[in-house]
C-alpha cells in the first residue's frame, strides 16, 4: 500500500511538532534519511505520481487532466491486472469511480491509474472512492482481509497537505491526524498482522527548490529502522514490483530498492 502525501520537505514532517503521529510511526518503524522524489524539484506534481507508478515521468511538467496526458506505457496497475490479481486506488472525495477532472477536494493528479490508457478498462471498476474511517471501500477492504495485491491511498486535498481555500490553514495537523485514523485502522486489520501488508508513506514531492521528502514504511518485520542509503520513487516502485514479482519498469530497474535499503 503506497499513500501518498503532497508538498513538504522532509524537515518540514521529521521532528515538526505538528505531525507527532508521523514521527511515532518514523521512530517505532521506519524512516529513510535521504530520499528524494528523483525528478526536477520545479516540475509540480503529475510527474511524481506517473514516476511512483511507471518508472518514467513521461515527459511531463505540468499538471494537466487526463485528456492531456493518454498515457501508453506499461505501469504497475497494468502489470498487477495482467497477472491475474487485482488493485486499487481508493481517492478520497471523488465523485463516483474513475473520475477524470477535478472536482472540489478531489484532485485527478493525485490519482494515477486515471492516465495511463492500458488501465482505463480497470480504472472503472478500481479507482473508487476512499469513504470513510466507518465506512465505505477502504474500510470495507481493511476489516474484512481483502485489500488488493497493491493498493495506492490517495487522500483529498486537505489530508493530503496539499489544500485549498476550503482546508484547514494547519495542513500537516489535518494530515497527521487523518493518516492516524487510518493506520490504526489498517494495522490492526487482518492483512496486516497476517504480515502480508507494507505500508510506504511517501511526498509528491519536497519544494520548490528541493525534492528531499520524507519517506516512512511500516511493516510488521520493522522495528526503529533508519535507511541512510540514496533512496527515490524509483526505489518504492522497485520494491513493489519485487513484491509482487513483476517485471522493473523504467528507472526501478536501476534503483536502489527501498525493501533492500530496510532490510526487507
Amino acid at each position: 500500500m503506497v499513500i501518498a502525501e503532497e508538498n513538504h520537505g522532509y524537515r518540514q514532517i521529521i521532528g515538526d511538532s505538528h505531525a507527532p503521529y508521523l514521527n511515532e510511526l518514523a521512530t517505532d518503524y521506519g524512516t529513510a534519511t535521504d530520499y528524494d522524489a528523483g525528478y526536477p524539484a520545479h516540475c509540480p506534481s503529475l510527474a511524481a505520481y506517473i514516476l511512483l507508478t511507471s518508472g518514467t515521468t513521461a515527459g511531463i511538467c505540468d499538471d494537466k487532466d487526463p485528456k492531456s496526458h493518454r498515457l501508453t506505457g506499461d505501469n504497475i496497475f497494468h502489470q498487477v491486472s495482467a497477472s491475474g490479481r487485482q488493485w486499487r486506488d481508493y481517492a478520497e472525495a471523488s465523485p463516483g469511480s474513475c473520475v477524470l477532472t477535478s472536482e472540489d477536494r478531489y484532485l485527478v493528479r493525485h490519482v494515477p491509474p486515471t492516465y495511463f490508457r492500458d488501465a482505463r478498462a480497470d480504472c472503472r471498476q478500481w479507482v473508487i472512492p476512499l469513504g470513510t474511517p466507518t465506512g465505505g471501500a477502504l474500510h470495507h477492504d481493511i476489516a474484512a482481509g481483502t485489500l488488493p495485491s497493491y493498493a495506492f491511498v490517495s487522500p483529498d486535498a486537505c489530508h493530503d497537505m496539499h489544500g485549498t481555500p476550503k482546508c484547514s490553514t494547519d495542513l500537516i495537523t489535518a494530515g497527521d491526524r487523518w493518516l492516524r485514523t487510518w493506520l490504526r485502522q489498517i494495522i490492526t486489520g487482518p492483512d496486516y498482522r497476517a504480515g502480508r501488508l507494507t505500508i510506504v508513506i511517501t511526498w509528491d514531492e519536497g519544494t520548490s527548490s528541493s525534492n528531499h521528502i520524507p519517506t516512512i514504511v511500516v511493516a510488521p518485520s520493522l522495528h526503529h529502522v533508519t535507511a541512510s542509503r540514496r533512496l527515490s520513487h524509483c526505489s518504492t516502485l522497485r520494491f513493489a514490483e519485487e513484491q509482487l514479482r513483476l517485471p522493473l519498469l523504467g528507472c526501478a530497474a536501476t534503483a536502489t530498492s527501498l525493501g533492500g535499503a530496510f532490510g526487507m
